[in-house]
């Protein structure tokens, strides 16, 4: 795991972090949802999708994962924050991929801090 923690594009958590912010992206595809239910899932599964990506290109980024983490918070707690709790397979899917985010982003903290010690290119 140590080799695959300071390459490019190899890391699982980032992977499944892409993964995950895909799905939330296009649930609005297969869920009964109101325009705040949908666009937050849009904006906050772009997001991590993106952070996943920039973690994959650059794995030494720790601040990457904290974002992460953050992500998934906010996607969490979004069903009472915007409303749509009334929703019941959007709010799941929020639920749980906002879950699944934040296990997927402090799992793959100490992976990041260890590419970072490394001296991984593409650390700012």
């Amino acid at each position: 795991m140590a080799e695959t923690a300071v390459r490019p594009w190899t890391r699982p958590h980032d992977w499944a972090e892409v993964v995950l912010g895909v799905v939330a992206l296009l649930s609005f595809l297969w869920t009964d949802t109101n325009n705040a239910a949908m666009w937050t899932m849009i904006v906050l599964g772009a997001l991590v999708a993106l952070d996943g990506l920039a973690s994959l290109a650059m794995p030494g980024m720790v601040y990457g994962e904290g974002i992460q983490v953050l992500l998934g918070v906010l996607m969490f707690i979004s069903p009472w924050v915007m409303g749509y709790t009334e929703f019941g397979a959007i709010s799941w899917t929020s639920w749980i991929i906002g879950a699944l985010t934040v296990i997927a982003g402090a799992a793959a903290l100490p992976v990041a801090q260890q590419a970072h010690r490394s001296g991984v290119a593409g650390q700012h």
